[in-house]
């Protein structure tokens, strides 16, 4: 156990830490003030989370959109470091807390009205079933999220997966309100916290950096090797920001360094994007298939992120022309899109090879509209709903219940609109493979299907090889040229080869990278990565072998459910095939035996 590993073990801990208790939200929602105050002290909002004002503490106790929070008053003191829970319960964009918690309010003389001190009592927060669904995804997700990139480290240490993990370790979809809301009443531990925890962030942007220069083959380009250099430093900038971000609950107006210290992250996304496009033109066509993942994941993942977090932290959503300041579920969703990007880097790094990008693409669109049915009922059609289940109050177990109802039935939802969807995009290979199947029905000889089971696929889906070998016996011999396999490559495999092993089971199986080193199979991109047994309920009486796209992309769930679908085809053929060889061969042994017998007459 190396110091490396020890110290990837304590980071992992605390990332899952922070995430875990937020489970508990499912079941029993926190509680609030009901005010929202920037990091100036404004308080803009006294409705809170609350579905009406007459809920909100902060409302009740006469607090009102306009007051100024004194934050010298209210300000923590290094020498009272215990007694500043009151700031820390009220200031730096807090907005959860524990039920039954208690702070006092100290405001200064505005509109009219003079300083005052006002004790609030922190009431629960409403919640419904999609907020809830939507924590619960969050928080699996953010789990997930850290668990994979401690994981990549663990197998492949090195200065890509160290960034990548700490980018995910901060940036994950998990949120802490709960591990938050727990160490507040223990002020000094919650002021190491926000330190650790601006320190954290600050080195994921680094290593979101150094992973752009390095991904994915932990490779530096020579023009990036001096930004590399110059990262720690970048961190010391970005941690200074952040830093003083939380100046608040010392007394400092802040609202503009928080503002600034979240667009800064947009500037670091931006420069990673910026690197990621220009390393892609150097790459191989299969690495350049998973940068693409990658280059998606800061499109994308990390802006949401950070548009949750100004919805959050911030009052930038707050114009004169209205309101527009997302809602807890709503941001719930955007930290959830980053989560799934991260997933989506995660398999790129994993993987050697990944399918086009477009189709996990399509399927986080395909979630995406789903989820915004229940967003639109939640918010525009609830008060057109009875009154009573409005306001129905069910039992922490009832919860759970009606929670896995809905993930069931959003499930199922999702998988039937990918597969209608899917079959709208696949028109031109379920076109071929009905040409390729009918073809298939008027073959006579062999050879004919072996063609029709490498190079019309290979034309069809723009493979970089395919190869068909037939049962001869004692060996599957491959009897004519194809795409990829030239006369310098395997034309015999033997059927006990460990490569061959999954052969027994009838079905198609993946050829791993290293497999079968001491075969002459093609190399490079051309490289097999399918199997397609061709098997009836005897013996198998072909194995068809396909490599990759030419575009470098891994062929993807439809079109391996062709391929083995033609193979199942090609087998009956085959076996026809066969026994009409040994029809036409018994039928001369029979015509030359009565000839013979004839003659003896």
């Amino acid at each position: 156990m190396t110091r490396q590993r020890l110290l990837l073990i304590a980071l992992m801990l605390w990332g899952i830490f922070m995430v875990a208790p937020d489970l508990l939200r499912i079941v029993k929602p926190l509680s609030s003030f009901g005010f929202y105050a920037n990091n100036d002290g404004l308080i803009y909002d006294v409705e809170g989370p609350f579905n009406h004002k007459s809920e909100s503490p902060a409302w009740k106790a006469g607090v009102r959109a306009g007051d100024l929070v004194d934050l010298e008053r209210m300000r923590c003191r290094v020498r009272d470091m215990a007694d500043c829970g009151d700031a820390l319960a009220v200031l730096g964009g807090v907005e959860f807390v524990l039920p039954g918690r208690t702070a006092t309010l100290f405001l200064e003389a505005a509109n009219g009205k003079p300083a005052r001190d006002v004790t609030l009592v922190a009431a629960q927060r409403p919640s419904n079933l999609f907020v809830r669904f939507v924590i619960a995804l969050d928080q699996i997700a953010g789990l997930l999220v850290v668990i994979a990139g401690a994981w990549l480290v663990w197998t492949r240490p090195s200065r890509m997966t160290w960034g990548f993990f700490l980018y995910v370790n901060w940036f994950n979809p998990g949120q802490y309100y709960v591990y938050y809301a727990i160490i507040a009443e223990l002020p000094p531990l919650l002021i190491l916290q926000e330190v650790a925890s601006n320190l954290a962030q600050a080195a994921g942007y680094m290593g979101l950096i150094q992973f752009a220069i390095r991904a994915p083959n932990d490779v530096a380009d020579q023009r990036w090797q001096k930004l590399e250099r110059a990262l720690p430093l970048i961190g010391v900038v970005l941690a200074a920001m952040l830093l003083g971000a939380d100046a608040t609950i010392f007394g400092w107006q802040t609202e503009f360094v928080t503002r600034a210290a979240i667009f800064a992250g947009f500037a670091v996304d931006f420069c990673a994007l910026g690197i990621l496009l220009d390393r892609r033109r150097t790459q191989t066509p299969e690495d350049y298939q998973r940068l693409r993942w990658l280059i998606w994941g800061c499109l994308i993942g990390l802006p949401s992120f950070l548009i949750a977090e100004l919805a959050t932290t911030t009052t930038f959503f707050e114009t004169r022309f209205g309101d527009f300041t997302p809602s807890e579920d709503i941001a719930g969703l955007l930290y959830l899109v980053n989560g799934i990007f991260c997933l989506f880097v995660f398999e790129a790094l994993r993987r050697k090879r990944v399918v086009s990008v477009s189709i996990p693409l399509r399927r986080v669109t395909i979630l995406g509209l789903i989820l915004s049915f229940p967003v639109l009922l939640l918010h525009q059609e609830i008060e057109h709903l009875p009154k009573h289940l409005a306001q129905l109050a069910l039992p922490s177990w009832a919860w759970i219940a009606l929670g896995a109802v809905f993930v069931f039935l959003i499930s199922r939802l999702h998988e039937g609109t990918v597969h209608l969807v899917d079959r709208y995009f696949n028109r031109a290979l379920d076109a071929a493979e009905s040409e390729l199947s009918a073809a298939l029905a008027g073959t006579r000889r062999a050879a004919d299907i072996d063609r029709l089971l490498t190079d019309e696929p290979a034309r069809l889906l723009k493979l970089t090889s395919a190869a068909a070998f037939r049962n001869d016996g004692s060996v599957f011999r491959r009897e004519a040229e194809s795409e990829g396999w030239s006369g310098r490559t395997a034309r015999t495999l033997e059927p006990d080869l460990p490569l061959l092993a999954p052969v027994a089971e009838g079905q198609p199986f993946p050829i791993a990278e290293d497999a079968a080193p001491d075969l002459a199979l093609p190399t490079g991109l051309s490289r097999p990565v399918l199997a397609v047994p061709a098997v009836s309920p005897v013996r198998c009486l072909a194995l068809s072998l396909y490599g990759p796209h030419t575009a470098g992309t891994d062929l993807d769930a439809n079109e391996r459910g062709m391929l083995a679908r033609l193979g199942q085809r090609a087998a009956a053929m085959y076996a026809e095939l066969e026994n009409s060889e040994l029809r036409t061969r018994l039928e001369e042994l029979e015509a030359k035996k009565k000839d013979s017998a004839h003659g003896d007459l």
